[in-house]
């Protein structure tokens, strides 16, 4: 799964890869994120590919009757997206999530009493993004509303495998190349893994 990532670039440096502008007013400072923590993260909508805005980490169904089911709503497994109430309306809003690494912990007993952290990153690219879908949702009590997202999570490579061996998941990853058939709503299923892979590398973190 993913409930750890960090985008630790300067504005610049994320507009000039993405080749996309943050909203303005947008008040963003380098950083980790804890998924169960619910932040405002940077992301680019499939309607607005130069756009960079914040979403809420864990997605809000426009079902939903309050914000309760966000904290089950922060991955989505490509496997059952197309099936899960949660999931399946927003399959076609996709997202970006721009990330320059995540965080994944390495269970060195049974029990995963003892873990290592690793930091994982994509091979060539400082820059990236993970594979999401996005919702819209309106508190009833107050008016707001609210766009959130999940991302989209396959079984894991060989590298993830041996590092995430409780689960043995990973997010969708997307390089440069990949990042617009996401966004242009290629099938979903074709950047499920094995069908679809990219390189990546794990440095532990002492």
């Amino acid at each position: 799964m993913c409930f750890h990532t960090g985008l630790h670039r300067s504005k610049k440096e994320i507009e000039e890869t993405f080749q996309a502008k943050f909203e303005p007013g947008i008040d963003f400072e380098p950083q980790d994120y804890i998924g169960f923590s619910f932040p405002q993260t940077p992301v680019i909508l499939h309607m607005q590919p130069t756009v960079i805005t914040l979403c809420q980490w864990g997605l809000i169904p426009n079902w939903a009757k309050d914000m309760e089911i966000r904290k089950f709503t922060l991955n989505a497994k490509i496997e059952t997206i197309t099936e899960k109430p949660s999931f399946k309306n927003s399959v076609n809003n996709r997202c970006l999530v721009i990330v320059d690494g995540f965080y994944e912990w390495k269970w060195l007993d049974e029990k995963g009493k003892q873990k290592q952290k690793y930091l994982i990153t994509l091979k060539d690219e400082p820059l990236f993004a993970l594979a999401g879908i996005w919702s819209e949702w309106t508190d009833k009590s107050t008016g707001e509303v609210i766009k959130s997202y999940a991302i989209v999570t396959t079984q894991a490579n060989d590298l993830m495998a041996e590092i995430h061996n409780k689960k043995k998941r990973m997010p969708v990853v997307l390089n440069h190349n990949s990042q617009k058939e996401w966004l242009d709503l290629k099938p979903i299923h074709e950047f499920a893994y094995p069908l679809y892979d990219v390189s990546l590398q794990a440095t532990p973190v002492v």
